[in-house]
């Protein structure tokens, strides 16, 4: 059978770059320290295996499509209406969902220009046109946002402190982009790592949300909740946005132990702490390292650094890159965000940090 008698994708979807995960493995190595998805050191909270312990789950039958225990918890944690609130299976697929449900062909996704790849990958999907907007200084340009607008823009995806560059915009920047928008263009603000900031002049979107009907933010408990594989995201908005996604969205979209899992972890304000402590531990240490090892780090407010590298040969990211992979330290190479030169930490373990610090001292000596 030739290609030309295969069935055809709808058009668009052949001009999607699939996805890349960061590596898990690395051969040859006892051990392997995996600092490429920004996943948490800590692991989730003792409270999900109390609460997996304590219920027995019926795996035979189906979980409850509205997800309501964990609407309800993340309600009381936040102290939001839970109506407001939607579950999914991540926040990728929450981020999929509002694209399906409010871009067509003919119509604008605005991203900037680092910003995470699934922004770009979801507008194409919509049948959408996907329109990248530069940064300054590896941040985003709120005048470079509203300039790019168009009569075609429905959609301004903004992450908010922002993969991989981990730099944020204060929330008087925020509310200045929103206030340049129209009315029917929607903002959706991604807050994937907004445990972690410890900014005072940050905000996550809630109280933006609060009083809009066209801002939706999105959040995870893949990174400060431990529970990156379950695949539990949730957003807030306006209850007529809820509504629409809602049409779309699978029937059971969160399956039974993600529910269990979120809302127990969601409950425990202790664990997270310990968390943003490790992680305020030794982001600035790891910072402090590498900076002395003669590389430019960009300052992040996320649990993650980029780290960027000379284009001398022998001293590239990209043979920083196998250097550390051969001795079981795995970054993530950042070539697919604009960013050739750079590698992308997570801030892990006492013992993933520092080893990594002393690889790249032999790497650099």
């Amino acid at each position: 059978m030739s290609r030309t008698d295969l069935p055809r994708p709808k058009p668009g979807v052949m001009d999607i770059a699939a996805y890349v995960p960061g590596r898990e493995t690395a051969h040859g190595v006892a051990k392997v320290y995996k600092l490429s998805s920004n996943e948490s050191p800590l692991g989730p909270s003792p409270a999900v295996t109390e609460a997996f312990a304590a219920r027995n789950v019926d795996l035979a039958t189906y979980p409850d499509g509205s997800a309501h225990e964990l609407r309800q918890a993340i309600s009381r944690a936040h102290g939001l209406n839970p109506g407001n609130i939607l579950c999914g299976n991540g926040s990728d697929e929450l981020l999929g969902l509002l694209c399906q449900t409010y871009l067509a062909p003919g119509d604008e996704g605005l991203f900037t220009q680092h910003g995470f790849l699934v922004y770009k990958i979801q507008i194409l999907a919509a049948g959408a046109t996907p329109v990248s907007v530069p940064d300054t200084d590896l941040t985003a340009n709120v005048d470079a946002i509203l300039d790019a607008v168009t009569r075609k823009t429905r959609m301004v995806f903004l992450a908010n402190p922002n993969n991989p560059t981990g730099t944020y915009l204060p929330v008087s920047e925020v509310r200045r982009l929103h206030a340049g928008l129209p009315k029917d263009v929607i903002l959706v603000l991604d807050a994937a790592y907004a445990e972690y900031v410890r900014r005072n002049d940050y905000e996550a979107g809630i109280e933006l949300v609060s009083a809009n009907s066209n801002v939706v933010m999105t959040r995870t408990f893949s990174k400060i909740h431990g529970l990156a594989g379950l695949r539990i995201g949730w957003m807030y908005a306006h209850e007529a946005i809820i509504d629409a996604c809602n049409r779309v969205r699978g029937p059971f979209n969160v399956n039974a132990l993600a529910i269990i899992a979120g809302a127990a972890a969601i409950g425990d304000r202790a664990h997270v702490e310990r968390a943003v402590e490790h992680n305020e531990a030794w982001l600035g240490r790891v910072c402090d390292a590498l900076e002395a090892l003669g590389l430019t780090v960009t300052p992040s407010v996320g649990n993650f650094v980029l780290i960027h590298f000379p284009k001398t040969a022998g001293r590239t990211a990209a043979e920083a890159d196998e250097f550390l992979t051969a001795r079981g330290y795995i970054l993530r190479r950042v070539a697919g965000y604009g960013l050739p030169d750079a590698l992308r930490m997570t801030i892990g373990s006492e013992e993933a940090n520092l080893g990594v610090i002393d690889a790249l001292k032999d790497f650099m000596a």
